[in-house]
């Protein structure tokens, strides 16, 4: 442990909370990770991230043990019951801008042990307390307090920190702590989620079937080599229980398994999931936050439940840094609300749209579906648009200044087109002549520009704890500016650009001064 900072404790050792303990570390910041069970939760819940998530966890020097337990998902197929093609979007499997395939699947427990592995080797900084239940959150204004219970002999512990991150799920004692209420947005379905392994070839199409049938809306999905998923909506009558055997799961899933018999099958699980929608009303009280399933849940349609949590720890990590070892005001910790609130609500929404227009209205809108999607599948450009997994820029805040003197533009004034690379992520393009990308070469605060900045320009970035990366104007970096009429971008440790502008003289004054986000790696 450092013996200069206070440890930031961490409420719950799932995704979220191991990813943010090794943020953390490696930004100098010791942590207390505490988890109720003993072991990771064996069954498979998440299945799919996106590019921006999977460069998250290569930052933890996880990205080629990812490869090994994922496969790149070739894009989306909406079909009839019967699994004739409406339409496809198809998804190149290839690097795209963020370095890595656009869609990945995995099994979440394989996830989970590639994290705890990453936190084992920070064990320096991070201290993992398992068989651990957490029953009462305190604060003050100099510190949090936890009172748990060793689950195996029964003694009381208290631990003390700086900081709380509540990672602890939908059942959050933390969101409880804090008195954050949910905010429903208006959506429940109950649905039977069906994880099956074969070594037998079901010889079915690598990317995502989304059955369009309102009688009976379903999900298929190849996870990895022997591992398939089924998500099919219960009907009123129906519960799990209806569905426990192999015998009565098969029927299901009988338009996929032409030619492979039922022993051929194992079922790893038969499970009901009531997909909600709903945010937390506030992810902060003053040392304490709300991370991960805690602040927010998700429909699965497009596939951002778990990577919404890796978000929150990478957005929150390295401010919490500047806080404890930089010097930055705690007022900093306002924009963590500010930036990932509506940007997580944002896309619930887009979940919740595209759930209806996938499965939704009846009769009509199977046949609407049937007339509309493969006229959109045809059109020049739309599939690629339709699978792109960028996701919204942030929200404004002092991290993210859509005006380069500093001050936000109201959302009703249009933006010039350099302003607009505010709150999204920089590519994660090639950098050096050994093929390193900009996450790989670089890190903290940088100055990204076309131009070499002045000897007084560069004592002032350094000063203030960043870094210049100059860059041709043909170069992958290069052409990003110039396509959005920047010729200089301050980017921040999590790779979001936080202004841009037409001059190095415009935006390096904006660098905040850290010396925590100088040695993020």
């Amino acid at each position: 442990m450092s013996p200069d900072i206070d440890p930031v404790l961490i409420v719950g050792a799932g995704p979220a909370g191991l990813t943010a303990a090794a943020l953390l570390a490696d930004l100098g910041v010791p942590s207390i990770l505490l988890e109720r069970w003993e072991g990771i939760y064996p069954q498979p819940r998440a299945v799919h991230l996106d590019d921006e998530v999977y460069r998250i966890i290569a930052r933890l020097g996880l990205a080629p043990g990812f490869a090994e337990i994922s496969r790149p998902a070739l894009g989306l197929r909406l079909v009839t019951s019967a699994l004739r093609v409406i339409a496809e979007f198809p998804r190149d499997p290839g690097m795209g801008p963020n370095g890595f395939p656009a869609a990945s699947m995995f099994d979440q427990p394989r996830l989970e042990e590639l994290l705890r592995t990453a936190v084992a080797r920070r064990a320096e900084l991070i201290t993992f307390r398992s068989g651990v239940e957490v029953y009462g959150i305190g604060q003050s204004d100099t510190g949090v307090t936890v009172s748990a219970t060793d689950r195996d002999t029964g003694e009381r512990i208290t631990f003390r920190g700086s900081y709380l991150l509540g990672c602890d799920g939908a059942g959050s004692i933390t969101r409880s702590a804090i008195s954050s209420e949910w905010r429903d947005l208006g959506f429940s379905q109950r649905w039977l989620v069906i994880d099956v392994e074969t070594s037998a070839d079901l010889r079915q199409w690598d990317g995502v079937a989304q059955v369009c049938d309102t009688h009976r809306a379903a999900t298929y999905m190849r996870v990895g080599e022997t591992r398939y998923r089924w998500e099919f909506q219960l009907l009123d009558h129906e519960t799990a229980e209806d569905y426990t055997h192999l015998d009565t799961v098969v029927p299901l899933l009988r338009p996929w398994l032409e030619g492979v018999d039922a022993p051929d099958l194992r079922l790893v699980r038969s499970t009901e999931y009531t997909f909600r929608a709903r945010v937390a009303q506030r992810w902060r009280d003053r040392r304490v936050f709300l991370l991960g399933d805690a602040a927010h849940l998700t429909p699965p349609f497009i596939g951002q439940g778990m990577g919404a949590g890796l978000r929150d720890a990478a957005n929150l990590s390295w401010k919490l840094a500047d806080v404890l070892r930089g010097g930055a005001p705690s007022s900093t910790l306002e924009s963590y609300e500010r930036e990932r609130i509506p940007h997580c609500t944002d896309l619930i929404r887009l979940a919740m749209v595209t759930g209806a227009a996938m499965t939704g209205g009846g009769h009509g809108g199977d046949v609407l579906r049937r007339t509309v999607a493969p006229v959109l599948a045809g059109v020049p450009g739309l599939a690629a648009r339709l699978t792109d997994s960028t996701t919204p820029a942030l929200r404004p805040s002092c991290y993210v200044r859509r005006g380069v003197s500093g001050s936000g533009i109201p959302r009703w004034v249009p933006v010039p087109s350099a302003a607009r690379l505010a709150g999204q992520l920089a590519p994660n393009a090639v950098v050096a002549a050994d093929e390193r990308r900009l996450d790989d070469s670089t890190a903290g605060f940088r100055i990204i520009a076309v131009d070499t900045p002045t000897p007084e320009q560069e004592f002032e970035i350094r000063r203030r704890g960043g870094t210049s990366v100059v860059v041709a104007l043909d170069s992958p970096l290069g052409q990003w500016l110039h396509a959005h009429h920047a010729r200089a971008a301050v980017v921040r440790p999590d790779a979001t650009v936080m202004a841009a502008g037409r001059s190095v003289a415009e935006v390096y004054t904006l660098l905040p001064g850290l010396a925590a986000g100088s040695d993020a790696r």
